[in-house]
């Protein structure tokens, strides 16, 4: 009998020994991956689960491939061939989901996103090299003939647009990235992540203790080499994308030169807009359409928020000059900590 009591207690004291090491030695854990993608743009990604050592270099081969399709900073990447060339032949998938994308957005948006505004963009000072020229209303009147989302066309499964054109994805480039390294953790059984590139983000399921993801808002009002959080988003499954001029603009005589052009105009936009941030399930659009909110401004951002069904949160000036802020009925409960001071 004594032996048997040997026996059953140490069954136990094994039993329980799995379970502890289970506890604390194979429990889940945020694991944390970081690197480069674009040339200069950080990534940054959390999950909750073991870590996967590979998980980075795979990550980077995703980004890798992202490049080669959509970056204009490699020559001879699909973009990159459609803008010297003038013809794209065989686009990839990644270059179709894109090119579809913007297509919604610019109809949506009636124009106000638009990814050929390059040439006018470049002409204001805010393009690679980052020149601060001379500008009248001739040349950016004549500029406006080579923008226009329209006339790309496809045929043959091929697209054509003219060479004096130039393509530039980078107002929607960095959510798409977003969404396939979302796609690449959900692939891999990865299912409560977290992932940000240049400041644009994609959230599913929780963090560590069943706590949504915690998502900062910048302060616009604070210098361009500053860093504040004007709010905090607590977020689940849901992607968010933020826009605003607060980080690049100039000073020309006297007058704040932006870098959101509106595509119709030419011009830098002059509205009390100051931070747009949208929020979808698909990062690709949050970041189209939080574009399209800085050319449009306040109104014209809330009324497009409900014609496209998205929530936003604004951040603008009101009459008197001071702080106010927009919050779309979807995101009330979950934006916090909003410090309207500077």
């Amino acid at each position: 009998m004594k032996s048997r009591f040997i026996v059953v207690g140490s069954m136990l004291l094994a039993a329980i020994s799995v379970i502890l090491y289970q506890e604390y030695f194979n429990k889940d854990e945020v694991i944390s991956l970081n690197g480069v993608t674009m040339g200069i743009i950080n990534y940054n990604v959390k999950y909750v689960g073991k870590n996967m050592h590979p998980c980075n270099a795979k990550i980077d081969s995703v980004l890798a491939v992202f490049n080669e399709s959509l970056s204009t900073y490699i020559p001879n990447s699909e973009i990159s061939t459609l803008n010297t060339t003038g013809s794209l032949k065989y686009p990839s998938i990644l270059f179709e989901d894109v090119m579809t994308t913007s297509l919604i957005v610019w109809e949506q948006t009636e124009g106000t996103f638009d990814p050929t505004i390059g040439p006018i963009v470049n002409k204001w000072g805010f393009g690679p090299n980052k020149m601060i020229v001379s500008v009248d209303s001739a040349e950016i009147n004549d500029l406006l003939d080579q923008v226009g989302f329209e006339k790309i066309n496809k045929r043959n499964k091929s697209y054509h647009m003219d060479t004096s054109m130039y393509l530039d994805f980078s107002a929607i480039a960095k959510g798409y990235a977003v969404d396939l390294v979302a796609q690449f953790l959900e692939n891999n059984a990865v299912y409560n992540y977290m992932v940000e590139i240049g400041g644009e983000v994609r959230t599913r399921g929780n963090s560590l203790n069943h706590t949504p993801w915690r998502i900062g808002i910048e302060n616009p009002l604070v210098e361009q080499d500053e860093q504040k959080l004007f709010a905090v988003v607590n977020m689940n499954t849901l992607s968010m994308a933020t826009s605003g001029n607060y980080r690049n603009y100039y000073e020309r005589e006297g007058r704040l030169i932006a870098h959101t052009i509106d595509p119709r105009t030419g011009f830098s936009t002059d509205h009390t807009l100051l931070s747009a941030t949208v929020f979808m399930k698909k990062c690709t659009e949050a970041d189209a359409y939080a574009t399209a909110c800085m050319v449009l401004g306040v109104q014209e951002s809330i009324k497009l928020s409900k014609k496209a069904n998205f929530d936003i949160f604004l951040i603008f000036t009101d009459a008197r000059g001071a702080i106010d802020t927009y919050v779309s009925s979807g995101m009330k409960d979950k934006i916090s900590e909003i410090n309207k001071g500077s």
